[in-house]
């Protein structure tokens, strides 16, 4: 009696960590694509990702970069004071994307240029993205706006 309950005992344990080990690399792979890590422009021009990798890119619109193509197509560059990143967008450009402002930007780096697929303007005269900031902290170009 003692063995058959030890047997199935053993049993569960063995089903339960298959079941666990399924379930990690499961999410694991499920993740793998919906993961988009954040990188300044110095990084980029530090060490440039693949071209088949996806990123989110952020930093100010560089004074005098910004150039409205035909269509829906954009480019522009993207600073942290420490490195200037070229980036091409096609599509609906943020109502309050303009030069001198931050900006996060998500796509690819291929052939020196960040292709996007999506771009995010401020929201108001004092928000940046928290990433935007620490990247221009750590170029020492951050200017805390008036009344914060």
């Amino acid at each position: 009696m003692k063995s058959l309950k030890k047997q199935r005992r053993i049993q569960v344990i063995a089903v339960m960590a298959v079941a666990l080990t399924l379930s990690t690399v499961l999410i694991g792979y499920a993740l793998q694509d919906g993961i988009n890590f954040f990188r300044s422009p110095s990084q980029v021009a530090e060490t440039p990702p693949g071209p088949k990798e996806v990123f989110r890119i952020g930093g100010l619109v560089a004074d005098g970069s910004l150039v409205i193509g035909q269509g829906e197509s954009i480019t522009f560059a993207v600073t942290d004071g420490g490195a200037t990143i070229p980036v091409s967008y096609t599509g609906i450009r943020p109502d309050l994307f303009e030069e001198g402002q931050g900006t996060v930007a998500t796509g690819r780096y291929i052939n020196g240029v960040f292709e996007a697929t999506e771009i995010l303007a401020k929201h108001d005269e004092t928000y940046m993205p928290t990433e935007v900031i620490d990247a221009l902290k750590a170029q020492g170009v951050y200017v805390e706006p008036e009344g914060s």
